[in-house]
């Protein structure tokens, strides 16, 4: 039961942190299967690969800078939707190891859930937080993020039932925020919207000046000369 419990938290925890920063998540794991300080699944035996963790943390180092710029963090999040979400369910499919394709399947269905979760309650966050102006909040909130990659990956490793706990108080949570968030989200769209229509909307109301007159008024002004 107890390897179950762990495969289980591996497995939801690798979805989970994909979601978040997938190669933050690669880098975590594959240090750690590399060093020996965890045995990672048969699956995951590539994550310590040399040139995985070589690409995974150049891909790190480019999404830590690009990840506290606001509107970039948007555009990049955006972008890793199609990244972030299958990269999640192939890791959460490999932490079962090889088992069979029913277990396997079934993990990657759970854990590109996972991976869509917590990938919607980021990008939806930092929507919100790019309306202010100032940059210090984009960056707690993006140091935050990539210090809970490294948390939850350890407690999902080392205490796979308290990890699970924490991760059922997120998937309650998300469920509260998600139609806030989305309700958020919405209304800086629509002020962006209105904002950039305003100059459209602004000519189309000024009135024409004295160079284009009416016919009318051209006609009224030669009868009073009259």
């Amino acid at each position: 039961m107890d390897d179950l419990t762990q495969t289980i938290a591996l497995s939801l925890g690798a979805g989970w942190a994909s979601g978040i920063n997938l190669y933050a998540a690669i880098l975590v794991l594959g240090f750690l299967g590399a060093t020996g300080n965890v045995d990672l699944p048969a699956g995951m035996d590539v994550l310590s690969d040399p040139l995985v963790m070589l690409a995974a943390g150049f891909m790190y180092v480019t999404e830590f800078f690009a990840d506290k710029v606001p509107g970039v963090d948007t555009a990049w999040d955006t972008l890793h939707t199609f990244i972030r979400i299958p990269a999640g369910a192939i890791l959460a499919a490999s932490a079962v190891g090889h088992v069979g394709a029913g277990p396997e399947l079934a993990a990657a269905l759970v854990g590109g859930t996972m991976a869509a979760a917590s990938h919607a309650a980021k990008s939806g966050t930092r929507v919100l937080i790019n309306t202010s102006p100032e940059p210090f909040t984009n960056w707690t909130a993006s140091l935050l993020e990539d210090f809970s990659v490294v948390v939850g990956l350890l407690t999902a490793l080392h205490h796979p039932v308290v990890f699970l706990v924490l991760l059922g108080i997120f998937v309650l949570l998300l469920i509260w925020l998600l139609p806030k968030l989305w309700r958020g989200i919405k209304r800086v769209f629509g002020a962006i919207a209105r904002w950039l229509g305003g100059g459209e909307k602004a000519a189309a109301m000024k009135p024409p000046d004295s160079a284009s007159e009416s016919p009318e008024s051209g006609a009224i002004e030669k009868d009073s000369d009259r």
